[in-house]
């Protein structure tokens, strides 16, 4: 018997990253790969709590079907900690963050329709929204976030720019406040939708980033959340909030996809929550990512060859690196594996025009040894693999002409 796989299913792809973290399993891997948070920072006696107090009092509704919408108490607990006034009823508890991109792709988009991404941006967004044919856009980005000149050339007919304002993957960049501010105007002079997603905002190391872009046009964005950051990314559990003329729609397409999200475990992060645990929780993982990325900036100074570049971001999971003219960061990595370092090509993350010579390096999941180690094997393999001067002129020569 021959299967016969719908035309979409062919634009599929597997992720860059999982795949190449299946390297990082090789004992003795250092890997900057993964972007998962810390298990040191999984709050796992509050939860033994949590789940020993919901079995005990609510075990029964806990262990049946439920709401679509998600558990009344975690959607009013999400609601009251957004820094703009939520109603309830436009809270959409989704299993994890990554099922709200499933959900806005099958609602908002169709096929060979616009989608506006950043430059470069999340690559579980791009396999998100690839199965529903549209015609991603990148929209050149720089160091403050989209570059809004270029937005307004590109925004035509598009059904949405996606955007991560806050410690971005891949490239820990933030929107400035000033660039949050044109940018909200600019979308709504422009009629163009936002979907702004905000998975690593709380995650601050000296001060918290601007105010949401969703908080100053509420009917112009959706927003998506997680608590795979900030609690534990194996609940699988996310939210989205949803401007009411979309979300019954949204909510439809929830419906279809798995009727709901698991209702036990909405029921111990609502436990876990309700007694403000996130403001006591969330400073101890600042403060040890900071140390990390402390760790890995002062291991990149003293390392790295001086025409390697990073910058410094003030939050989230992860650096951005580039390496010298003429290096390709994909024929790197089996060179860096063979040094026992791993981290995921920068190319992956582009809709178009990718940077070859980019790389996304995390922090939060290796030790200070860890990163020591990891860093200076990195910096080996770039020296011994770096092309000639004459190779890399004709590089630049090339890259010129294109």
């Amino acid at each position: 018997m021959q299967w016969t796989q719908a035309q979409r299913a062919k634009k599929m792809n597997p992720s860059v990253i999982r795949e190449i973290l299946k390297v990082t399993e090789k004992p003795g891997i250092i890997s900057f790969a993964g972007g998962l948070p810390s298990p040191k920072t999984f709050p796992v006696n509050a939860f033994s709590a949590a789940c020993e107090k919901v079995l005990r009092e609510d075990g029964h509704a806990a262990l049946q079907y439920s709401a679509s919408e998600g558990f009344a108490p975690l959607r009013e607990l999400v609601a009251a900690g957004l820094p703009w006034q939520v109603d309830p009823a436009q809270v959409l508890i989704t299993t994890g963050s990554q099922q709200g991109l499933d959900l806005v792709a099958k609602v908002l988009i169709d096929t060979a329709s616009r989608v506006l991404v950043e430059t470069p941006t999340y690559l579980g967004a791009l396999q998100a929204f690839t199965c529903m044919e549209p015609d991603i856009v990148g929209v050149a980005s720089d160091d403050e976030g989209v570059e809004l000149a270029d937005l307004g050339a590109k925004a035509a007919g598009a059904r949405f720019l996606y955007v991560l304002p806050n410690f971005q993957n891949p490239t820990g960049r933030t929107l400035t406040e000033a660039r949050r501010a044109a940018l909200s105007a600019e979308a709504a002079r422009l009629g163009l939708p936002l979907v702004e997603d905000n998975p690593y905002g709380d995650l601050w190391f000296d001060a918290p980033p601007p105010l949401p872009l969703t908080a100053r046009n509420p009917d112009g964005c959706l927003y998506l959340g997680s608590f795979s950051k900030v609690l534990a990314p194996g609940l699988r559990l996310g939210f989205m909030v949803a401007p009411r003329s979309i979300y019954p729609k949204l909510l439809q397409a929830k419906q279809a996809a798995d009727l709901h999200s698991p209702g036990f475990n909405q029921r111990m992060i609502a436990e876990v929550m309700k007694d403000g645990f996130l403001d006591r929780h969330v400073p101890t993982i600042r403060a040890l990512y900071k140390s990390q990325r402390d760790a890995m900036l002062a291991a990149l100074q003293r390392e790295m060859p001086e025409d390697v570049s990073w910058n410094t971001p003030d939050g989230g999971m992860f650096l951005w690196a580039r390496l010298p003219q003429g290096m390709s960061a994909v024929d790197l990595l089996p060179k860096a594996v063979d040094k026992n370092v791993a981290f995921v090509p920068g190319a992956a993350f582009y809709a178009d025009n990718a940077d070859e010579r980019s790389l996304r390096l995390s922090f939060v999941t290796a030790s200070s040894e860890q990163i020591n180690t990891g860093v200076a094997a990195l910096a080996a393999a770039i020296r011994e693999n770096r092309p000639t001067r004459a190779s890399a002129a004709r590089a630049a020569e090339s890259v010129g002409a294109k």
